[in-house]
């Protein structure tokens, strides 16, 4: 059995993009009887992780996350003739046979086993709730802070369990199985889907209560359920990557680290330079001298020309949405990608220049000894043993005068396209990364442009790698 896998790194490292994250297509290797044996007990043991998760969410009465919330909802009717398990299995079964309605002929049979998956994860989340019986507090203020604390544990618990199931990499949740079947059937960018897939489940528990107890339970669908929504991601983007020796023992002796290689500037020692620049600060003009100085080629547009020939976009496009991040795409990255891609989900067209760009960069840098501008080049050959990673900043004031001067853009406008594009930079770092763009332990060499001048902040580059 082999399909494609784009995992996404550090972010969503090899879980994404859901990073996250090496950023290229690979295939799985044909797994042997061990290695399938291995990962089916780790994914059996997240299905288990998950359902504590569950469980210690409802017990805090502050809402549910939205998974759960319908299940939830519907097993505090009175007389239910089912349990939170039960009603969460029916939920899900219904999300199986969705996705054959939709996909029909498409339809995997080994899909089919996502049943089973059904089963266990409400068994499991039954279990949970018979474990954490106990943990119920009540309405005074200490109990109502008890809550709080129990939901952030549960939510960690939760981002714990999604690592460990995606890592797995052995089936689809349900929940996850429709949305990703959405996506591809009717050609929308999986991040939009789920997240209107979990608010519509939330309305749905609400439109039950309403139903059912006549008013909105805030104890069933409230603060809780809308903290978890946001929380659970970004402990899957902290979580997943601590989690590499997860894979290591998945995949048992398949995995083998593969040294770099890279051509030789002096001696012993491989060069490959790494520039990334605040708007502004000369950084472009400083990698050019330098590449002339130290006799090397410099990547920077050519790496925009490439990525448009291998797509089937015009540079121009590229261009556009290689950095750019709007409002609505970093709130589905809280919402949805934790840092990561869900193993065989399609990559979205910001998602496909990023890995196609990162892919480049690595084929760059094994070539022989260059200079890289921009493009998180300095994350993506961080295991490169020769590579050297300078930061250049600038003072505003000195930056304001370079975009007037060099770019074009009016004195009026500067300051506020300066902020603009460095901010669009750092987003676009840290979707990728997990990273802050400005923290200094992400580069070797971090200088100040404004202070030295183009030329002195080559020469100290030169002199810090050939040193």
């Amino acid at each position: 059995m082999e399909t494609d896998f784009f995992p996404f790194y550090d972010s969503v490292e090899e879980f994404r993009c859901y990073n996250r994250i090496k950023i290229e297509n690979t295939m799985k290797e044909k797994r042997n009887i061990a290695e399938w044996g291995r990962r089916t007990l780790s994914f059996i043991f997240s299905l288990f992780v998950l359902g504590i998760g569950v469980a210690l969410t409802i017990r805090a009465n502050l809402g549910s996350s939205p998974i759960t919330c319908p299940p939830y909802v519907l097993s505090m009717i009175p007389s239910a003739p089912l349990t939170v398990g039960g009603y969460i299995f029916c939920m899900q079964f219904f999300f199986v046979l969705l996705q054959w309605l939709l996909l029909r002929k498409n339809f995997q049979k080994i899909q089919f086993l996502q049943l089973g998956v059904c089963l266990l994860f409400g068994l499991f989340s039954d279990l949970g709730m018979w474990l954490t019986e106990p943990l119920q507090w009540s309405d005074t203020l200490l109990g109502y802070s008890a809550r709080w604390i129990q939901l952030v544990v549960a939510g960690a618990i939760l981002g714990i369990g999604v690592v460990w199931e995606v890592r797995s990499d052995v089936l689809l949740i349900p929940g996850e199985g429709l949305p990703i079947t959405i996506s591809r059937v009717f050609r929308v960018d999986f991040g939009k889907v789920k997240m209107v897939f979990d608010i519509f489940l939330v309305a749905i528990a609400v439109a039950c209560c309403y139903i059912v107890f006549g008013r909105w339970r805030w104890d069933l669908v409230g603060a809780g359920t809308l903290f978890s929504m946001f929380y659970v991601g970004i402990v899957v983007r902290f979580i997943s990557p601590h989690m590499h020796w997860l894979d290591r023992w998945l995949a048992g002796d398949t995995v083998v680290e593969k040294p770099v290689q890279s051509t030789v500037l002096s001696g012993n020692t491989p060069l490959v330079i790494t520039i990334s620049r605040q708007y502004g600060s000369g950084g472009h003009e400083i990698g050019e001298k330098l590449a002339e100085i130290l006799g090397i080629p410099l990547y920077d547009k050519n790496i925009i020309d490439k990525t448009a020939e291998e797509l089937g976009f015009s540079p121009k496009v590229v261009m556009e949405r290689e950095q750019s991040m709007t409002p609505m795409q970093l709130l589905e990255m809280v919402f949805v990608e934790g840092g990561g891609v869900i193993p065989e989900m399609e990559l979205s067209a910001d998602d496909a220049i990023f890995v196609t760009e990162s892919r480049i960069i690595r084929d760059l840098a094994a070539k022989g000894s260059c200079i890289i501008i921009g493009r998180c080049a300095d994350f993506v050959l961080r295991d490169h043993a020769g590579c050297f990673r300078v930061f250049v900043r600038a003072e505003m004031e000195q930056a304001r005068k370079r975009v007037v001067e060099e770019y074009g853009i009016s004195s009026e406008n500067a300051t506020v396209e300066i902020e603009r594009i460095d901010k669009e930079r750092s987003n676009h770092y840290w979707r990728y990364t997990g990273k802050r763009w400005t923290d200094a332990e992400n580069y070797d060499l971090v200088l100040n442009s404004s202070k030295m001048g183009i030329d002195k902040t080559v020469e100290m580059i030169r002199n810090a790698v050939q040193r």
